[in-house]
């Protein structure tokens, strides 16, 4: 058992949600692009979107089912006052499930990393 709990995960259901977080930070992978921006709510929310351009329906349903294990898989990792979108791309299909974890763990580790200052010289 972790020592850090997983917490609750929220569901993303409304479309201005969705909205809302394809204007925040984004991370391409080869199996999804992950979108996170900061809410209000200390619940963090979870949303997913395949196109129809990705295959068909069971395709699509498929491709779901393996980014919602990820995101459980994951969700000790999860930062409380975000909302979250994965936009499922065909190539999760095919992806270890291992390595989707992998990739989904440190595109959310990329996301929170702290900015750093661009190196220079200070001005006079």
């Amino acid at each position: 058992m972790p020592d850090n709990p997983a917490l609750p995960i929220r569901r993303l259901k409304k479309r201005a949600q969705f909205l809302k977080a394809a204007r925040g930070s984004k991370i391409a992978r080869r199996g999804f692009v992950l979108q996170a921006v900061p809410v209000a709510d200390p619940v963090p929310g979870v949303g997913y979107t395949v196109t129809k351009k990705t295959g068909n329906s069971p395709e699509r349903s498929r491709i779901k089912r393996r980014l919602r294990e990820a995101v459980r898989a994951c969700s000790d990792r999860l930062v409380a006052g975000h909302d979250y979108v994965l936009i499922g791309r065909r190539e999760s299909l095919s992806e270890p499930f291992d390595n989707l974890t992998r990739e989904l763990d440190k595109a959310i580790a990329r996301l929170h990393r702290p900015t750093q200052a661009p190196s220079g010289h200070p001005k006079p």
